[in-house]
């Protein structure tokens, strides 16, 4: 998987374009400390310029969120503003009734974070730019009206291997790239780890999918990501109407 030569300038000319049609003056972008949240910043500003704002959304957050966030914002100049969502979340959590599941309460975070930034996004004029890549679209690997609840995906024809290496073309500082991805949603949680399949595996077997090309891989392994994308068929579409 090589990234086509030109891809960061397609990506922030599409950006552009969009805004224009949609009316829009800018982006918000959420930044993580990732990989991901700094390419999509970057290629934001790189569509328009000054008109991107990156927020940070700290919520029970490790330190090292805001350190990588603020080492992106401060190498390629983005203007950043900062929601701490701790008490909103500790207050929607005393409001749950008893029982509510541990994932369930850890998804509050994501779908806190894309109150923010609509809210930010619609004060400025602007729209919201998700994070998600291909690999992690495909297989569901996003929450439902959290970080899936955005305006565009820049990435979302890119595989993890494909973010990786544009990220290395704008730039983006090494300590970013070299940080195991996260979703932030507990204490030391990773992508990886809770998908029990590393980006590597993901990719080449989505790809080998899309190309009817899987009957070499490991079969247990094509089942698996086979499994992880029905099951979330319902993230990639709107919501169902009845038809009567």
């Amino acid at each position: 998987m090589d990234l086509l030569p030109g891809t960061a300038n397609t990506i922030a000319s599409w950006l552009q374009d969009y805004a224009t049609r949609a009316g829009a003056r800018g982006y918000v972008v959420g930044l993580s400390g990732g990989i991901d949240s700094a390419c999509t910043a970057v290629l934001c500003q790189r569509a328009m310029g000054d008109q991107v704002v990156g927020v940070l959304l700290p919520c029970n957050s490790s330190p090292q969120d805001a350190e990588l966030a603020h080492l992106l914002a401060g190498t390629f100049g983005i203007q950043t503003v900062e929601v701490p969502l701790e008490p909103a979340y500790e207050a929607l959590l005393d409001a749950l009734p008893p029982g509510t599941s541990s994932l369930a309460e850890a998804n509050v975070k994501p779908r806190l974070r894309m109150s923010a930034l609509y809210a930010i996004a619609q004060t400025r004029g602007y729209l919201v730019a998700g994070t998600g890549n291909r690999s992690e679209l495909e297989v569901g690997y996003f929450t439902k009206y959290g970080d899936g609840g955005v305006d565009v995906e820049p990435l979302a024809e890119l595989y993890k291997v494909e973010v990786r290496q544009l990220a290395r073309d704008l730039g983006i500082p090494q300590p970013i790239i070299d940080r195991p991805p996260t979703a932030g949603l507990w204490e030391g949680q990773t992508d990886e780890e809770e998908m029990g399949i590393s980006y590597e595996e993901l990719d080449a077997t989505l790809a080998a999918i899309e190309a009817g090309e899987s009957g070499d891989l490991d079969p247990a392994l094509v089942e698996k990501v086979q499994g992880m994308m029905a099951i979330s068929a319902h993230k990639r579409s709107m919501p169902p109407a009845c038809p009567l």
